[in-house]
Protein backbone atom coordinates (compact mmCIF):
# COMPACT_ATOMS: atom_id res chain seq x y z
CA UNK A 1 0.00 0.00 0.00
CA UNK A 2 1.45 3.11 -0.95
CA UNK A 3 1.12 6.05 2.12
CA UNK A 4 3.53 8.67 0.73
CA UNK A 5 4.27 10.35 -3.08
CA UNK A 6 7.59 12.35 -3.39
CA UNK A 7 7.76 14.40 -6.90
CA UNK A 8 10.25 15.84 -9.24
CA UNK A 9 9.67 19.12 -10.01
CA UNK A 10 11.03 19.61 -13.75
CA UNK A 11 9.63 18.26 -15.79
CA UNK A 12 6.56 16.41 -13.65
CA UNK A 13 5.56 19.12 -11.90
CA UNK A 14 6.30 22.07 -14.04
CA UNK A 15 7.36 22.55 -17.34
CA UNK A 16 10.64 24.39 -18.31
CA UNK A 17 10.90 24.49 -22.07
CA UNK A 18 14.79 24.80 -22.07
CA UNK A 19 16.97 22.60 -22.84
CA UNK A 20 18.17 20.40 -20.15
CA UNK A 21 21.77 21.49 -20.88
CA UNK A 22 22.37 25.17 -20.12
CA UNK A 23 25.49 25.32 -21.54
CA UNK A 24 24.86 27.37 -24.94
CA UNK A 25 22.84 30.47 -22.84
CA UNK A 26 25.77 31.13 -20.47
CA UNK A 27 26.97 34.30 -22.02
CA UNK A 28 23.53 35.44 -22.85
CA UNK A 29 22.58 34.94 -19.52
CA UNK A 30 24.87 37.21 -17.90
CA UNK A 31 24.75 39.51 -21.20
CA UNK A 32 21.51 39.92 -19.72
CA UNK A 33 22.45 40.19 -15.77
CA UNK A 34 24.99 43.05 -16.87
CA UNK A 35 22.52 44.96 -19.22
CA UNK A 36 20.00 44.80 -16.22
CA UNK A 37 22.38 46.25 -13.71
CA UNK A 38 24.77 48.34 -15.63
CA UNK A 39 27.60 45.87 -15.11
CA UNK A 40 30.59 45.84 -17.32
CA UNK A 41 31.93 42.00 -18.06
CA UNK A 42 35.13 41.63 -20.33
CA UNK A 43 35.19 38.95 -22.49
CA UNK A 44 37.99 37.60 -20.43
CA UNK A 45 35.56 37.53 -17.86
CA UNK A 46 32.99 36.06 -20.49
CA UNK A 47 35.45 33.29 -20.77
CA UNK A 48 36.16 32.93 -16.89
CA UNK A 49 32.57 32.78 -15.97
CA UNK A 50 31.82 30.15 -18.96
CA UNK A 51 34.74 27.41 -17.72
CA UNK A 52 33.13 28.27 -13.93
CA UNK A 53 29.30 27.63 -14.60
CA UNK A 54 30.74 24.24 -16.93
CA UNK A 55 32.60 22.82 -14.12
CA UNK A 56 29.35 22.62 -12.12
CA UNK A 57 26.80 21.82 -15.17
CA UNK A 58 25.75 18.12 -14.09
CA UNK A 59 24.49 17.68 -17.20
CA UNK A 60 27.94 17.20 -18.41
CA UNK A 61 29.83 16.32 -15.02
CA UNK A 62 27.82 14.31 -13.03
CA UNK A 63 28.55 14.72 -9.26
CA UNK A 64 26.61 12.59 -6.22
CA UNK A 65 27.27 15.65 -3.63
CA UNK A 66 25.16 19.05 -3.79
CA UNK A 67 27.17 22.11 -3.61
CA UNK A 68 25.86 25.21 -2.86
CA UNK A 69 25.10 28.56 -4.87
CA UNK A 70 27.20 30.99 -2.56
CA UNK A 71 30.35 28.35 -3.28
CA UNK A 72 29.86 28.60 -7.34
CA UNK A 73 28.71 31.99 -7.56
CA UNK A 74 31.92 33.41 -5.12
CA UNK A 75 34.00 31.09 -7.42
CA UNK A 76 32.22 33.41 -10.68
CA UNK A 77 32.58 36.42 -9.17
CA UNK A 78 36.10 35.81 -7.72
CA UNK A 79 37.40 36.16 -11.44
CA UNK A 80 35.49 39.53 -12.60
CA UNK A 81 35.42 43.39 -11.52
CA UNK A 82 31.84 42.28 -10.24
CA UNK A 83 31.72 43.38 -6.86
CA UNK A 84 31.01 40.46 -4.06
CA UNK A 85 27.88 42.74 -3.17
CA UNK A 86 26.11 41.77 -6.71
CA UNK A 87 26.11 37.98 -5.36
CA UNK A 88 22.45 38.08 -4.53
CA UNK A 89 21.59 39.65 -7.48
CA UNK A 90 23.86 37.54 -10.00
CA UNK A 91 22.32 34.43 -8.47
CA UNK A 92 18.46 35.78 -9.04
CA UNK A 93 19.05 37.08 -12.39
CA UNK A 94 20.72 34.16 -13.74
CA UNK A 95 18.47 31.95 -12.29
CA UNK A 96 15.42 33.81 -13.40
CA UNK A 97 16.71 33.65 -16.74
CA UNK A 98 16.40 30.21 -17.15
CA UNK A 99 13.34 30.13 -15.05
CA UNK A 100 10.90 32.94 -17.10
CA UNK A 101 9.22 30.83 -19.02
CA UNK A 102 8.42 28.04 -16.38
CA UNK A 103 4.78 26.55 -15.52
CA UNK A 104 2.90 24.48 -14.04
CA UNK A 105 1.95 21.50 -16.25
CA UNK A 106 -2.42 21.32 -16.01
CA UNK A 107 -2.29 17.82 -14.39
CA UNK A 108 -0.63 19.08 -11.71
CA UNK A 109 -2.67 20.96 -9.08
CA UNK A 110 -5.46 18.80 -9.68
CA UNK A 111 -3.85 15.18 -9.10
CA UNK A 112 -2.03 16.63 -6.09
CA UNK A 113 -5.03 18.36 -4.83
CA UNK A 114 -6.90 14.36 -4.93
CA UNK A 115 -4.07 13.00 -3.49
CA UNK A 116 -3.64 15.08 -0.85
CA UNK A 117 -7.73 14.59 -0.33
CA UNK A 118 -7.21 10.67 0.35
CA UNK A 119 -4.65 11.33 2.97
CA UNK A 120 -1.44 10.84 1.24
CA UNK A 121 1.82 11.82 2.34
CA UNK A 122 3.30 14.28 -0.48
CA UNK A 123 6.55 15.67 -1.07
CA UNK A 124 9.70 16.53 -3.93
CA UNK A 125 12.68 15.57 -4.25
CA UNK A 126 14.58 17.45 -7.01
CA UNK A 127 18.05 18.11 -8.13
CA UNK A 128 18.83 22.09 -8.06
CA UNK A 129 21.11 23.35 -11.54
CA UNK A 130 23.94 25.29 -10.39
CA UNK A 131 23.35 25.26 -6.80
CA UNK A 132 20.16 27.00 -7.23
CA UNK A 133 18.63 28.29 -3.55
CA UNK A 134 15.11 27.01 -2.50
CA UNK A 135 13.52 30.28 -2.26
CA UNK A 136 13.55 30.40 -6.66
CA UNK A 137 13.08 26.19 -6.91
CA UNK A 138 9.91 26.58 -4.71
CA UNK A 139 8.51 29.43 -6.35
CA UNK A 140 7.64 27.33 -9.66
CA UNK A 141 5.61 25.11 -7.59
CA UNK A 142 4.27 27.92 -5.20
CA UNK A 143 0.57 27.24 -5.89
CA UNK A 144 0.83 23.46 -5.35
CA UNK A 145 2.57 24.10 -1.91
CA UNK A 146 -0.38 23.70 0.12
CA UNK A 147 -0.33 20.23 -0.56
CA UNK A 148 2.85 19.36 -0.57
CA UNK A 149 4.54 19.01 3.03
CA UNK A 150 7.80 17.96 2.78
CA UNK A 151 9.05 20.23 -0.33
CA UNK A 152 12.50 18.77 -0.54
CA UNK A 153 15.40 19.44 -3.21
CA UNK A 154 18.97 18.29 -3.21
CA UNK A 155 19.95 21.26 -1.25
CA UNK A 156 17.77 20.02 1.80
CA UNK A 157 19.17 16.14 1.27
CA UNK A 158 22.83 17.05 0.55
CA UNK A 159 22.71 14.68 -2.70
CA UNK A 160 21.39 14.40 -6.26
CA UNK A 161 19.93 11.74 -8.04
CA UNK A 162 20.46 8.78 -8.52
CA UNK A 163 21.61 8.37 -5.24
CA UNK A 164 18.81 7.14 -2.85
CA UNK A 165 19.61 8.75 0.17
CA UNK A 166 17.31 12.13 -0.64
CA UNK A 167 14.51 9.48 -0.47
CA UNK A 168 15.77 7.59 2.38
CA UNK A 169 16.04 10.92 4.17
CA UNK A 170 12.32 11.76 3.35
CA UNK A 171 11.32 7.89 4.59
CA UNK A 172 12.32 8.47 7.80
CA UNK A 173 10.90 11.85 8.05
CA UNK A 174 7.53 11.10 6.49
CA UNK A 175 7.55 7.89 8.68
CA UNK A 176 7.03 5.91 5.75
CA UNK A 177 8.64 2.69 4.98
CA UNK A 178 10.75 2.83 1.87
CA UNK A 179 8.33 0.30 0.39
CA UNK A 180 5.17 1.89 0.99
CA UNK A 181 6.56 5.43 -1.35
CA UNK A 182 5.97 5.79 -4.70
CA UNK A 183 8.70 8.11 -6.39
CA UNK A 184 7.68 10.14 -9.58
CA UNK A 185 9.95 11.69 -12.32
CA UNK A 186 10.56 12.03 -15.86
CA UNK A 187 14.04 10.80 -16.41
CA UNK A 188 15.93 7.75 -15.88
CA UNK A 189 17.96 8.99 -13.13
CA UNK A 190 14.67 9.18 -11.17
CA UNK A 191 13.87 6.02 -11.60
CA UNK A 192 17.41 4.80 -10.96
CA UNK A 193 17.17 7.02 -7.36
CA UNK A 194 13.38 4.97 -6.63
CA UNK A 195 15.49 1.83 -7.02
CA UNK A 196 18.27 2.78 -5.39
CA UNK A 197 16.22 3.57 -2.15
CA UNK A 198 13.65 0.87 -2.36
CA UNK A 199 10.72 2.86 -3.70
CA UNK A 200 8.13 2.15 -6.23
CA UNK A 201 9.67 4.39 -9.33
CA UNK A 202 7.45 6.03 -11.81
CA UNK A 203 7.92 7.56 -14.81
CA UNK A 204 6.02 10.18 -16.88
CA UNK A 205 6.87 10.07 -19.94
CA UNK A 206 4.55 13.46 -21.31
CA UNK A 207 6.01 12.93 -24.93
CA UNK A 208 6.78 8.80 -25.33
CA UNK A 209 10.86 10.05 -26.24
CA UNK A 210 12.34 9.50 -22.26
CA UNK A 211 14.30 6.42 -23.86
CA UNK A 212 14.75 2.52 -23.44
CA UNK A 213 15.32 1.99 -19.78
CA UNK A 214 13.45 -0.50 -17.35
CA UNK A 215 10.97 1.22 -14.89
CA UNK A 216 8.64 -0.11 -12.66
CA UNK A 217 5.70 1.58 -14.22
CA UNK A 218 5.02 4.61 -17.02
CA UNK A 219 2.31 6.71 -17.14
CA UNK A 220 1.91 9.52 -19.70
CA UNK A 221 0.02 11.75 -17.32
CA UNK A 222 0.04 12.85 -13.79
CA UNK A 223 -4.02 11.83 -14.35
CA UNK A 224 -2.65 8.54 -14.34
CA UNK A 225 -1.38 8.40 -10.95
CA UNK A 226 -4.58 8.48 -9.23
CA UNK A 227 -5.73 5.16 -10.97
CA UNK A 228 -2.70 3.62 -9.77
CA UNK A 229 -2.79 4.19 -6.13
Amino acid sequence: MIRTVIFDIGGTLVDYPIPLNWSASYRPAFESIAAKNGLVITGNEYEHIGKVVAKYNTRIKPREREVSSDIIFTEILSGTAIPEGYKETVKRDFYGYFRRDANIFPDAQKTLAELYSRGMIIGTLSDVAYGMDNEFALEDIAPLLGYIKYPYTSNDTGYRKPCGEGLLMLSEKTDTPVSQMMFVGDEQKDIECARNAGAVGVLIDRTGTAGDFERDIEIKDLYELTALI
